[in-house]
């Protein structure tokens, strides 16, 4: 069954780059920007990714953290951050269960070949743990900033 707007966000404590564990209860208070990406290192990924560092301030002024989420390894979030320098945590679900419980692990096509992947989309949940807003098929350019404007509405 799809989340939508007003339901409560699935629970996760996952482990993030730098050895670190997020856990959502523990931001409980706070909004949260959540996006899934394909993958460390890819053009649309790090492009996303350096649209929300560029706005970072911006969001922590609103009161949100900004969490990034992939099947990727802590191993590799290490390195794709410090390459970037990212100032915001990136969960790594190896196992994909935040992918599934999220709705962001789907069939996708590319020339004509099938596959599962993830689904670049963003939820935003509000300080009571109810989901806020769902971006799905995200494109990249003007993503970020479209989020911090929600961000300030809620």
């Amino acid at each position: 069954m799809a989340l939508k707007k007003g339901d409560k966000a699935p629970a996760f404590n996952l482990l993030s780059d730098g050895g670190g564990k997020i856990k959502l209860s523990d931001l409980k208070g706070k909004k949260v920007v959540l996006y899934f990406y394909p993958k460390d290192s890819t053009p649309g990924c790090t492009q996303e990714g350096l649209d929300f560092k560029e706005l970072h301030t911006k969001f922590k002024r609103a009161g949100a953290v900004v969490l990034g989420a992939s099947k990727d390894s802590v191993k590799r979030h290490d390195n794709f951050k410090e390459k970037q320098g990212f100032p915001f945590n990136l969960l790594s679900d190896e196992e994909g269960k935040l992918c599934n419980d999220y709705g962001v692990w789907i069939k996708k096509k590319n020339y004509g070949r099938e596959y599962m992947g993830i689904e670049r989309a963003t939820f935003l949940i509000d300080e009571k743990g109810k989901i806020a807003n769902i971006w799905h098929k995200v494109r990249v350019k003007g993503h970020a900033e479209e989020v911090l404007a929600a961000v300030k509405e809620i």
